[in-house]
């Protein structure tokens, strides 16, 4: 059953990997590029610090960073656990992979990329949906098109990115009741 599913995963990378054409790979490439989203976090930053004052403000930054750590580390726990080698650096799949990004790293189960991503959309969607109730569905988009990056540039399989974007939701959804515990706890309302 397993092997099926890894088979599957692998044709499904390939099939969606070699979509790609000479002509959107530097988007691709900018889309994948973590520097990228600088601008969309400086927007976000000066919404959540509209509705939050600098307390809230400086209170999210704080739980954001734990939630980017936890994603980031929870990532590197599986990806030296399970060992699965990335399609960049498979036998097997590099041979038809368009490898295109600047690095294909070791292992990649699971994209801390897709994780982290999912986790920021789902923790700011709900913590600014009083306000902005349709941002959300942005931010997740946001969240897909960068995790389809991955596979885009041939250092992540889909089952990776849909890994990561599960557990980022999970992390995104913890970290927003916490961040509603600890707002009222120092009684900070908006």
């Amino acid at each position: 059953m397993i092997d099926q599913l890894i088979a599957y995963d692998r044709e499904l990378f390939l099939y969606l990997n070699n979509l790609g054409s000479l002509p959107w790979d530097p988007f691709w490439l900018l889309i994948t590029d973590k520097w990228t989203a600088i601008p969309l976090y400086a927007v976000l930053l000066f919404l959540i610090y509209k509705k939050l004052g600098v307390k809230g403000t400086l209170i999210t930054m704080v739980l954001v960073a734990l939630m980017i750590t936890c994603t980031d580390q929870l990532a590197n726990l599986f990806k030296h656990g399970f060992e699965r080698p990335r399609p960049c650096g498979q036998e097997g799949v590099m041979e038809y992979t368009r490898f295109i990004a600047v690095r294909c790293g070791r292992f990649g189960y699971f994209s801390a990329h897709a994780s982290s991503s999912t986790a920021l959309a789902i923790f700011v969607g709900l913590i600014l949906k009083k306000f902005f109730p349709k941002l959300i569905y942005f931010l997740l988009i946001w969240a897909v098109i960068v995790t389809y990056s991955r596979i885009y540039v041939g250092v992540h399989y889909p089952l990776d990115v849909i890994t990561g974007m599960f557990l980022g939701t999970l992390l995104g959804l913890l970290f927003a009741y916490l961040h509603k515990f600890v707002l009222d706890k120092f009684k900070i309302t908006f």
